[in-house]
Order: structure tokens, then sequence, then C-alpha cells
């Protein structure tokens, strides 16, 4: 299901500051969400990414190299690629489909400084349903409210330019973009938002999947309430964002402290 990048040039290397405490961070938080995601089950196999604009570096991406688990990813294995598919530091190359989504994603939507894609099985499902994927029935929900979008024209896997622009002149302004019969891509201003909402998102999901497997109708809670719930939570997303993936590395540092090598 996974296919690495076929490079036909010999890796790009130049001669860039790399080595910046910024970047150091982003490699750290970056690794942290991998490691989570993998003890939750929010990976599949080799064959899910995530990925994250360098800082200082607009035309630079950090992504995990192809062929490595979710639970293998440390700061320091994780891929710096130009948005090309060139590989500016790091050993491997990016699955393929992580560099035509998440390259034309981040050319084509500045404001996507992270992209998370997985198929993790309850938004997934949701995916493959007729209909809305989520129902505005759950308050975890209604942290979405407004942000999501559906990607209808499912086409195989995306292994050339014109699929990822394909993707990303989809996503419009949506945070939340439930790609039909495949998976999800969660799009943030920050790593931590990216991870806060793929979590909350997946929580989501589940609890919606598992009011719809009683047989019983599920309540939307209305519009307005549904708004002014989402105007709430999101007055406080980024700072609750932060504080969350701070905990992630507190708990991974006592159990997997490898993660930041």
């Amino acid at each position: 299901m996974a296919h690495a990048l076929d490079l036909s040039a010999p890796a790009h290397r130049v001669n860039l500051d790399l080595g910046t405490e910024a970047i150091r961070q982003a490699r750290v938080d970056l690794a942290a969400c991998f490691r989570m995601a993998h003890r939750l089950g929010l990976h599949e196999g080799i064959c899910n990414h995530f990925s994250a604009m360098v800082p200082g570096h607009d035309g630079l991406m950090l992504v995990n190299p192809y062929g490595l688990s979710f639970g293998e990813i440390t700061a320091s294995n994780l891929l710096i690629t130009d948005l090309g598919g060139a590989v500016v530091q790091g050993e491997g190359v990016p699955e393929a489909t992580a560099f035509f989504i998440h390259a034309r994603v981040h050319l084509k939507q500045p404001r996507a400084r992270a992209a998370f894609h997985t198929h993790m099985p309850n938004a997934t499902a949701l995916s493959m349903t007729e209909g809305p994927p989520l129902i505005w029935a759950g308050q975890t929900a209604l942290k979405f409210w407004g942000r999501t979008l559906v990607d209808e024209a499912y086409n195989g896997l995306a292994l050339d330019e014109a699929e990822g622009d394909r993707i990303a002149a989809a996503l419009g302004d949506a945070d939340i973009v439930f790609m039909k019969h495949h998976g999800v891509m969660v799009l943030g201003a920050s790593i931590a938002e990216a991870w806060d909402d793929l979590y909350y998102l997946e929580r989501a999901c589940e609890v919606q999947r598992l009011a719809m497997s009683t047989g019983r109708p599920v309540l939307p809670v209305a519009e307005e309430v549904a708004r002014r719930t989402y105007e709430q939570m999101r007055a406080g997303d980024r700072e609750s964002a932060r504080l969350h993936l701070e905990s992630v590395k507190r708990e991974l540092r006592r159990s997997e402290p490898g993660f930041e090598d």
C-alpha cells in the first residue's frame, strides 16, 4: 500500500542552518505526535504520514521517512525535504503519497504549518458512510463545527502532483478533511494544534460510531447551541493544544524517552 518516492536526481543538500533550537523543538514535537499516535492505534503500518513546515524555512518540510512505523520515529530520523521532493537532511526518502499530498498542501495552503494524514479507524469508517461523516451530536464533535469538509472525489493513490494539487484545492478553508473511502487530513497552524485536532477527531468519531451501533437515532444538538459551544471551545484551543502536547511529551519521557534522540 505504501510506495517510496522515486527521486531520479541525487539527494539535494544545501548549505542551510538546520540546527537551530526552533527546528530541534519542531523535531521533538513532531516525533512525540508520531509516538503517541502509534500508542493510540491511529497509525496504519508504514503508510500514514505527518508533516510540518521547518521553522525559518518556508520552502522546507519535516516528514517521516518511508519504511518506518510511527513507533520507530525519533526526532533525528525525521527527514527535511524541499517541496519539490529533494531530501535536504536525513537518510531515506518520503513515501510517495506523503510527498504528493503534503508538499502540495503546504505549497498551496500556507496556513497549514502542519498536516497530519491517517487512516485512523473510527474517522476512516465514517468517511466510508453515506452522507456527512460527523453528526453534531456529541460535545467533542462540536470542536469541529464549521471546520470540516468532505473530499468526495476518491481517485486511488495520490502518486502525482495533479492529484496532490486537486486535494489541496479541495481543502478550501477547512481544517479537517474527510477523504472519502480513504482517511482524514488534519491541518493545523502548529504541530500542537494539528495533534489536538487529530486526537479529538478520532474520539468524536469513536463515540458517534458507538452511538450509531445502538440502532437508535442519533440526536443532533440544535444548530445555535452547536455554534455557541464551538465558539466557547475555540477561544481556548491554542493554549489547550499546547498543554495537550506538553502532556504527551511528559508521558513519553517516562515510557519512551528515545523519541527525543
